[in-house]
């Protein structure tokens, strides 16, 4: 039974994803960040505690990647779907409005929120990569897909809660969302090495860059809050190619 708590993590993951993707297919993207954010959790613990317990299997290795399609694969991309839909028409895509023909089929401009899509495409070509790849053992090459859902996810937060017009005007930009969705799909699948929050030993000496991006996170939360998070993942990403040009 022991053997079997890192499977039931991903189970928490997978369920929170499934969750998620009810609420942004109904528009409340809000909530479906919540759940996957909640999913994210599940993810980072589900590998600490195969780790901890010895407990790995290549049936938990897929299923993890199942789960994380669904959390960190197929979530950001509804989401980014329902955040070009509002910048085009001010409302987001509803399970109802998509049920009327009259108002659906209209014109071109109707199907150019499905370019979000491309993220869950991206992210399941990086997840069945990353499953083949024996350089990623220790680190990454391309973004990981729970740092790519969290960047996309922070979208909403950020017009819920820290909004202005200088935000509205940026991040509800049909052409700012299309070119973030590129950008993301590019990225999850570049030849970009970057370092993993894996921790095998506690001494600074070899840690140095992760306690460095930890605390800077920190920092940037406190004062930052939701807008927070898209700097963090940039500064992952500069870290990471700060690293490899020292080495």
């Amino acid at each position: 039974m022991i053997k079997q708590i890192p499977n039931i993590i991903t189970s928490m993951n997978l369920l929170c994803g499934c969750v998620a993707v009810f609420f942004a297919v109904s528009g409340d993207l809000v909530t479906a960040s919540i759940f996957a954010f909640l999913g994210i959790f599940f993810d980072f613990f589900d590998g600490l505690a195969a780790r901890l317990l010895n407990a790995h299997s290549e049936i938990g290795l897929q299923f993890d990647s199942l789960a994380d399609m669904i959390t960190s694969g197929l979530v950001p991309s509804i989401v980014m779907v329902q955040l070009i839909s509002q910048s085009i028409t001010g409302e987001t895509l509803q399970v109802e409005s998509l049920s009327s023909t009259s108002d659906w089929n209209t014109t071109f401009v109707n199907y150019i929120p499905f370019i979000g899509l491309l993220i869950a495409l991206a992210s399941g070509f990086r997840l069945a990569k990353f499953n083949v790849d024996t350089r990623q053992t220790n680190s990454f090459i391309g973004l990981p897909t729970p740092a790519n859902t969290l960047l996309i996810l922070s979208l909403p937060l950020i017009l819920a809660f820290q909004n202005s017009e200088l935000i509205t005007s940026i991040f509800l930009n049909q052409w700012f969302l299309i070119g973030l969705t590129v950008l993301c799909s590019i990225l999850l699948n570049a030849e970009l090495p970057l370092f993993a929050l894996k921790f095998k030993t506690w001494d600074f000496a070899s840690n140095k860059i992760r306690y460095f991006f930890l605390l800077l996170s920190v920092i940037a939360i406190v004062f930052l809050k939701f807008i927070a998070i898209p700097v963090v993942i940039l500064l992952y990403i500069l870290l990471s190619l700060f690293q490899k040009k020292e080495a």
